[in-house]
C-alpha cells in the first residue's frame, strides 16, 4: 500500500438506516487495507438495480450489514493485490459478481449471504477491496459502464436462459419477456444471438420501438391485451413458448403460465411489479396440472458469469448493454435512485466515476 499512485481516501456511500433515500450518506474514508487474498479496485462504472432501491427502504428480505456500502454492480481497474492473489494483477480490468462466494454450482446459504451492497460492502465508492474470488475479467471491447451492468442484470438473464441443464434456450425456440428492464433486455439480446424467437410485452409505444430495435419478433401491449399470455401462445401457432423470464411478479404470473407450452419453463427473477394481493397467483399444483417448471433465479454464479462474458466477447457488437441516456456522478446517487424508482429510464441507470 506504499504505492504513491494509490489515493489515501475513498469517497463512498453508506446505508445508515432503512427509512428512505435520506438514509444514504456520502462519506470520505481511508482506502481499505487489502488482505492477502484481496484486490484493491478503482471503480469506474456502477449500475443500479431494483435491489438497490429497496435496501434503504427497508424492504430487502435478506441479511444486511449495518452502514453497508451499497451497490452490487461495478467495473474498474485493479490498483493492487494481496500477496496470495493469483487471479489478477495491477492494471487488469475487472467486474464484480453479486454473491461473492457463489463460485459455481447451486446457491447455498453461505453463498446467498455474501451479497455485495447487502451483507458485504459494495461498489458505490471510488476505491474498494474485494476478495479475488468475487471478480471476473471485464469482457474486451466493453466500456466500464457497459461491463458494470453484467453483475446482476446480465448474468441473471444468462442464468434464466441457460442455467437449467437440459432446458437451455435453443435456436428456433420461443422466449417471452416482460418490459424493458435490464434483465428483460439482456434476455432478448442473448436469445436473438442464440437464434431463438422472442415475444415481448410492454405498455409503451416508445419502449416498443426499443424492443423492435433489439429484434423482438412480436410485441404485445399488455394494457391493451389483458390476456396476453393466451395471445402469446397463439403467436406460436398454439403450441406455447418454451421459456418465460418472469420479472414482474404476482400481477403477471397467471398470464406467464398461460403462455407456456407443456414442459415449458418459467424463470422467476423478481417482483418489480410490486405486491398485488388481489392477483390470482399460480400455485405449486399448477405446475403439475399444466405441466411446466417454475424456477427461482438468484442472479448467477461466477462460473456462469465467466461463460456469459466469453459469449459477449464473441458477439460484442450485438450484445452491448442498453444504457439510459442520463448518466449520474457518484455525488448524485440519491438522484439516480429516485430516477430509477420513478421508472423514467429507458435502459440501465449508471453511475460514472471516470
Amino acid at each position: 500500500m506504499a504505492d504513491a499512485r494509490i489515493p489515501k481516501t475513498t469517497k463512498q456511500w453508506k446505508v445508515t438506516g432503512y427509512d428512505g433515500f435520506g438514509s444514504l450518506q456520502l462519506t470520505e474514508e481511508p482506502v481499505p487495507e487489502i488482505g492477502d487474498s484481496e484486490v484493491l479496485v478503482k471503480i469506474l462504472g456502477v449500475s443500479l438495480n431494483f435491489r438497490d432501491i429497496i435496501i434503504p427502504l427497508g424492504k430487502y428480505p435478506f441479511n444486511q450489514k449495518p452502514n453497508v456500502v451499497p451497490g452490487s454492480d461495478g467495473a474498474g481497474i485493479v490498483l493492487a493485490v494481496g500477496k496470495n492473489v493469483t487471479r489478477f494483477r495491477p492494471g487488469n480490468e475487472v467486474v464484480t459478481i453479486l454473491n461473492q462466494k457463489h463460485l459455481a454450482g447451486s446457491l447455498d446459504s453461505e453463498s446467498a449471504d455474501s451479497g455485495l451492497g447487502g451483507s458485504i460492502d459494495g461498489t458505490l465508492r471510488s476505491i474498494g477491496a474485494f476478495n479475488e474470488q468475487g471478480l471476473v475479467r471485464k469482457p474486451a471491447g466493453l466500456s466500464f459502464l457497459e461491463a458494470a451492468t453484467l453483475t446482476c442484470a446480465g448474468v441473471t438473464a444468462w442464468n434464466a436462459l441457460c442455467g437449467l441443464p437440459g432446458k437451455q434456450l435453443m435456436a428456433g425456440q420461443w422466449l417471452l419477456t416482460q418490459g424493458t428492464g435490464g434483465v428483460s433486455i439482456f434476455a432478448i439480446q442473448f436469445a436473438k444471438a442464440i437464434g431463438a424467437r422472442v415475444i415481448a410485452t410492454t405498455s409503451s409505444t416508445e419502449k416498443s420501438k426499443l424492443l423492435q430495435r433489439l429484434g423482438a419478433d412480436h410485441i404485445i401491449n399488455y394494457r391493451e391485451v389483458s390476456k396476453w399470455g393466451e395471445t402469446a401462445k397463439a403467436l406460436t401457432g398454439g403450441v406455447g413458448v418454451e421459456l418465460v423470464v418472469e420479472v414482474a411478479g404476482a400481477a403477471t404470473m397467471r398470464q406467464s403460465a398461460a403462455s407456456l407450452k407443456p414442459d415449458g419453463t418459467m424463470s422467476v427473477v423478481g417482483f418489480v411489479g410490486g405486491e398485488d394481493k388481489t392477483a390470482e397467483i399460480p400455485t405449486l399444483l399448477d405446475t403439475w396440472l399444466n405441466y411446466y417448471t417454475a424456477r427461482g433465479i438468484a442472479v448467477g454464479s461466477r462460473l456462469q458469469m465467466e461463460d456469459m462474458c466469453r459469449f459477449i466477447e464473441g458477439n460484442t457488437d450485438r450484445l452491448r448493454a442498453v444504457l439510459d441516456s442520463r448518466v449520474f456522478k457518484l455525488e448524485e446517487v440519491k438522484e439516480a435512485y429516485k430516477y430509477l424508482q420513478a421508472g423514467e429510464n429507458l435502459g440501465k441507470v449508471c453511475i460514472s466515476l471516470e
